[in-house]
């Protein structure tokens, strides 16, 4: 199914791209278009991840530099059974998260300084949790694709005039009209991404992740923390590149939760009331099976002990880790 899915993505966002061409420059303009989507296709699919990273100015961390949090996903994805991935630092105060990624063995997460600094590290290992469900399910790979698809189809909308607009002689049958129709869609471009990938993949994730971090009250309070953090702090990158903002565990553009037919991500509120109602299930259920030599999950408190090695970067270091 998800095969079959991003498929069918791929071609409707091809099919998109074409018909924007199409309106600009006519049938001339459409087959350019078919060219360039042919080959943004195939780069997307090996590159598509480096440039949302990149997008977002994420660096990679290990344990070196960030040992707590590295050592979270390290933990986690051992109990998922999962390869390692590279984890990537966000240098942005909004709290936030996504995965990215064409397959489980070349997959990345992405966490942002606001998150590590004001969630919990029970709070954060559920986070991560979540994104990793992403990649076991391999979301990553028809979101990353779909996001940079949409951010073409949308760069070809805003040069429409510059390319049609001007020119009374192109082959455009619809001549100025079809460039205004191509100008229109493409703002549109985001909507149609949030549309074609189904909200119902964060609903499952959130499920998975509270498997495999444990405790399914750990992500609800993530959820809320994070939906308020980002009401209360813009993030500039996101909003210079809404088509990335699929990817992210809450939607960096906005604070609003309304389950609607444009909206990214479900209602804050349901999946925070659907993550509390597995609480029984989860006293009710055996033990999950875990991978051989799979860690615990972490200590279900809410303050890191002084004990424990400090979280966001070396040992004696600050909360706000390395980069402060």
């Amino acid at each position: 199914m998800n095969v079959m899915r991003t498929a069918m993505l791929l071609a409707f966002m091809t099919a998109l791209f074409m018909g924007v061409g199409f309106l600009i420059g006519g049938t001339g303009g459409m087959m350019i278009a078919l060219v360039i989507a042919a080959g943004m296709n195939l780069f997307s699919y090996w590159n598509s991840d480096k440039m949302v990273l990149r997008m977002h100015h994420a660096v990679e961390v290990d344990e070196q530099n960030a040992p707590e949090y590295y050592g979270i996903v390290r933990d986690l994805a051992a109990r998922a059974g999962l390869p390692m991935p590279k984890v990537y630092l966000i240098q942005n105060d909004q709290p936030n998260a996504f995965a990215t990624g064409r397959n489980p063995q070349n997959a990345a997460v992405a966490a942002s300084t606001g998150l590590l600094q004001r969630l919990s590290p029970q709070e954060v290992a559920a986070v991560m949790a979540h994104e990793l469900a992403h990649v076991e399910n391999r979301d990553t790979l028809t979101m990353t694709i779909t996001a940079t698809l949409a951010g073409a189809i949308s760069m070809l909308g805003n040069f429409a005039m510059f390319f049609g607009g001007g020119n009374r002689e192109n082959s455009n049958p619809l001549g100025f009209i079809g460039v205004l129709i191509a100008m229109i869609v493409a703002p549109f471009a985001a909507m149609i991404v949030q549309m074609a990938i189904s909200r119902t993949r964060e609903y499952a994730a959130d499920r998975r992740g509270a498997q495999i971090c444990g405790n399914p009250l750990w992500l609800a309070s993530a959820l809320n923390k994070i939906a308020r953090g980002a009401q209360q702090i813009v993030n500039e990158d996101a909003e210079r590149n809404p088509a990335s903002a699929p990817l992210f565990i809450i939607n960096p553009l906005s604070g609003r939760g309304a389950d609607n037919l444009f909206s990214t991500h479900p209602s804050t509120d349901n999946r925070i009331a659907a993550l509390e109602a597995m609480v029984e299930e989860f006293r009710q259920a055996p033990p999950a099976p875990r991978q051989a030599n799979a860690p615990e999950p972490p200590i279900d408190d809410d303050e890191p002990r002084e004990d424990r090695p400090n979280p966001w970067g070396r040992d004696g270091a600050s909360r706000k880790g390395p980069w402060a």
